[in-house]
């Protein structure tokens, strides 16, 4: 199965960015283990902190990859544009979010991109990403 995480704004600077709530380990390390856990995945790996750009990636993994995994971070609150291309690709879309989005400010509990996704893993630290490879796997 082929994945593609796509991370979005400030998610480049994890592990030096308010580790009291994204903790102090990078994505990259993560990610080398994540790989290592899911040997049968092929994960492939995107950031931006440019909204333009995270639109561009969803659009040409939507219909090259069987999944999206997406941490839009702070554009899941505010991007009318993501949400319309995660609604115009046919791969599913797992939305991802490191802390307890409904445990902070008022504006993160609501996700513009929740219609349009297969479904939500939030407030698990990096552990979300993990869960959410766990939800593209077919049972036999």
């Amino acid at each position: 199965m082929k994945l593609i995480i796509i991370n979005g704004p400030n998610l480049n600077l994890l592990g030096t960015r308010e580790t009291e709530i994204y903790g102090s380990r990078t994505f990259g390390s993560y990610l080398k283990k994540l790989r290592k856990f899911y040997p049968d995945f092929q994960i492939e790996y995107y950031q931006s902190n440019i909204e333009g750009e995270i639109i561009t990636a969803i659009q040409k993994a939507g219909f090259l990859y069987d999944g999206i995994i997406l941490n839009a971070g702070g554009y899941s609150h505010t991007s009318v544009s993501i949400a319309d291309s995660i609604k115009a690709v046919t791969a599913p879309v797992v939305e991802v979010h490191i802390s307890n989005i409904f445990a902070r400010e008022a504006f993160r509990h609501t996700s513009l991109l929740a219609p349009y996704i297969k479904g939500s893993i939030i407030g698990f630290g990096l552990e979300s990403y993990r869960l959410a490879v766990e939800s593209f796997k077919q049972i036999p």
